[in-house]
C-alpha cells in the first residue's frame, strides 16, 4: 500500500500550472491540493486550474479551499462575499444559515472542489478577541454552536461537499498567533471537556475530517508540543475518546509555530505517528519535495494507517458538476440575496469584495 505522496496536501505557487510547475507536481503526486487567494484571478481560470491539478494524478486527488463566509471566503475574490458566521449567527435565522450551506456547496462544486476546511467548530467567549477567529465562530456556546454549525454542514452535504472541523482540539483562547509563535492555551482537561471538546465529540460522526491547531495544551502533554504533533490530542483523545474516524489532517506545517520548534524532518514523522492523514504544506513546493523524501524514508507500519484512512475518504469525493460562467453569476446573485437577507441592502453594498479590507487570515 505504501503511497507516502498521498500523504502530501499542498499548496500551488500561482493561478496556472507552467510546465516547470506541473513536471514537480506530477512528480510529487500529493493526495492533495489546497487553493488560496493567489490562485485566483478569475471563474474560468480557476475552474481550468482545479481541472489541471486533477489531470495531473491517476488517483483523483483531494482539492480544498477556505469558504466559509465574511474575510476567509478565497471566492470572494471573483464575487460577492458570503455573510460570515457571526453576522449569520446574530441574525439568528436557520433558513439563511442553511443557504449559506447550500450555497457554498454549489459553488464549490461548480468550480471542482470536493472538500471545503470548515466549519469552524471553535466557540467565541468573547467576539472581541483579537486573534484569528474573529467573526468566524457559529456560536458563543455549546448549544448554539452545536446548531447553527450543523445548519451550514448539512447544506454543504447536500451537494457533496465534504467537510473539515477546526481547529481542535479548541483554539479560541490562544493569545499568540500562529504564523509566527506556538500559543500555549492552560484550559484545563475539565474545561475542555465541558465546553470546547463537547462540541468536537457532538461532531464526531458528522464531519468528515478534522484540522489540528498549532497550540500547546499542557492538559495533554507537559512538556511544549503543538497539539497538531501530539498522540495524546490526536490518538488518545480524538482517536480513542471521542470516537472519531474520519481523516485527520495538520493545520498549515509551513507556520512559525511549528518551524520555530522542531526540524522539518522531525516535524514530519511527528505528523505522522501522532496521527495526522494529511501533512498540509501550503506555501513551499521544496517543503513538500523534502517532506516526501522524509515520509519515503518512514517504515510501513507508520504510514499505512493514515494512507488507509485516507483511502477510505478518497472513496467519497464527489466529481465536480459542468462549469459554466453563467452558472456562476447565477450563484453569486444567490450570494448576493444572501448578503442582502442577512445585513440589509445598504450594508450588503458598504462590506462587498471590492470595498472589504484584506486580512492576513484571507490571505493565508
Amino acid at each position: 500500500m505504501s503511497q507516502p505522496n498521498q500523504l502530501l496536501l499542498i499548496g500551488v505557487p500561482g493561478t496556472e500550472l507552467d510546465s516547470a510547475t506541473a513536471a514537480r507536481l506530477r512528480k510529487l503526486q500529493p493526495g492533495g491540493f489546497i487553493l488560496f487567494g493567489r490562485n485566483i484571478e478569475s471563474a474560468s481560470q480557476l475552474r481550468k486550474l482545479v481541472d489541471d491539478l486533477r489531470d495531473l494524478s491517476p488517483v483523483e486527488p483531494v482539492i480544498t479551499i477556505d469558504q466559509e463566509g465574511g474575510r476567509v471566503s478565497r471566492l470572494r475574490l471573483i464575487g460577492h462575499e458570503p455573510p460570515s458566521a457571526q453576522q449569520l449567527r446574530e441574525k439568528d435565522d436557520a433558513d439563511l444559515i442553511r443557504r449559506h450551506g447550500d450555497l457554498t456547496g454549489r459553488l464549490l462544486r461548480l468550480f471542482g472542489f470536493n472538500l471545503d476546511l470548515c466549519p469552524v467548530l471553535d466557540i467565541s467567549f468573547d467576539d472581541e478577541a483579537d486573534n484569528s477567529l474573529k467573526g468566524r465562530c457559529w456560536g458563543k456556546s455549546v448549544g448554539e454552536t452545536l446548531d447553527k454549525a450543523e445548519l451550514f454542514r448539512a447544506g454543504m452535504a447536500d451537494h457533496g461537499i465534504l467537510s473539515c472541523g477546526k481547529h481542535f482540539p479548541g483554539y479560541t483562547f490562544a493569545g499568540l498567533d500562529p504564523h509566527h509563535d506556538l500559543p500555549r492555551i492552560d484550559r484545563t482537561r475539565a474545561e475542555l471537556d465541558a465546553t470546547e471538546l463537547a462540541v468536537f465529540r457532538h461532531f464526531a460522526d458528522k464531519v468528515d475530517s478534522m484540522m489540528i491547531g498549532h497550540a500547546h495544551y499542557p492538559c495533554f502533554d507537559a512538556e511544549k508540543n503543538p497539539a497538531s504533533l501530539s498522540t495524546a490530542v490526536i490518538r488518545d483523545c480524538l482517536r480513542g475518546d471521542l470516537g472519531f474516524e474520519g481523516l485527520v489532517m495538520t493545520d498549515d506545517l509551513d507556520m512559525g509555530a511549528i518551524l520555530n520548534t522542531f526540524s522539518w524532518d522531525e516535524t514530519i514523522r511527528r505528523s505522522v505517528n501522532a496521527g495526522n492523514d494529511f501533512v498540509m504544506i501550503c506555501h513551499r513546493l521544496e517543503a513538500a519535495e523534502d517532506a516526501l523524501r522524509t515520509l519515503e524514508s518512514m517504515k510501513a507500519p507508520e504510514l499505512d494507517p493514515a494512507l488507509e484512512n485516507l483511502d477510505r475518504f478518497k472513496q467519497r469525493l464527489a466529481p465536480p458538476q459542468t462549469f459554466s460562467i453563467a452558472a456562476h453569476q447565477a450563484l453569486d446573485l444567490e450570494v448576493r440575496q444572501l448578503r442582502i437577507d442577512t445585513l440589509g441592502e445598504q450594508a450588503a453594498d458598504e462590506q462587498s469584495p471590492e470595498n472589504a479590507a484584506r486580512s492576513p487570515v484571507e490571505d493565508y
